[in-house]
């Protein structure tokens, strides 16, 4: 006959922990597991079904463990997107001509900046803010060639366009010029460009230089 373990004259849950280890050693793991089991009262299933509701009504809950911030995002914001002018189809399309046009004044303000730099720089006696009127000088006149070089190529552009157009309208087939046949057009532009102005000596001398300097860098050092 097994002896009586005590478990069902009282609770389990009024043992001490040193009762509760006798007990298992007497009856055994598993057996004691199944004690506990029963032992353990099963919990309301309303009490949990509430506790899963929740009321939209009632104010937020915040954590206590976590610190709330001083500016708490009630309202969400959206996301700003950066816009760059140059590249949005909003801005329309870049047309050379229109933009000249546009800002013709600003080549009158290069020109009037250009002259007085040129004044400053007769009255400058220091090296040093003479070397920066003379910079600031020769930057303006590289923006003026360049400006003067890409009207040039507006107006071949047009020119060709009207040819164009005018063979069109005797009935002939539109010839259209592959790029590298306009650089070829734009560059006997600029040479009878430089020939009117007598500066064609000067840019020739200045390419031949600059050809030399890349031939040389192309040639095998001499050992000593």
């Amino acid at each position: 006959r097994r002896r009586g373990t005590g478990a069902g004259d009282r609770g389990m849950a009024e043992m001490s922990f040193e009762e509760l280890l006798k007990l298992q050693n007497q009856v055994g793991t598993n057996t004691h597991k199944e004690l506990v089991a029963k032992n353990k009262k099963p919990a309301s299933r309303a009490s949990a079904r509430n506790a899963c509701v929740a009321d939209k009504h009632r104010p937020l809950e915040m954590s206590a463990k976590v610190r709330v911030p001083f500016l708490r995002q009630v309202v969400p914001i959206s996301k700003k997107v950066a816009r760059d002018p140059r590249f949005d189809d909003l801005s329309g399309e870049y047309n050379p001509e229109v933009f000249d046009k546009t800002y013709q004044f600003l080549n009158d303000i290069r020109a009037r900046e250009k002259q007085l730099v040129k004044k400053q720089l007769k009255k400058h006696q220091s090296e040093e803010e003479r070397e920066k009127l003379q910079q600031l000088l020769q930057r303006l006149e590289q923006q003026e060639a360049a400006q003067q070089e890409r009207k040039r190529q507006q107006d071949l552009r047009l020119a060709l366009k009207q040819e164009q157009r005018a063979r069109a309208q005797q009935g002939h087939r539109p010839y259209f010029f592959k790029k590298s046949e306009q650089r070829q057009l734009a560059l006997a532009e600029k040479f009878k460009e430089l020939k009117r102005s007598k500066k064609l000596e000067s840019f020739l001398s200045r390419k031949r230089r600059r050809n030399a300097g890349k031939d040389r860098r192309h040639l095998p050092l001499s050992k000593e």
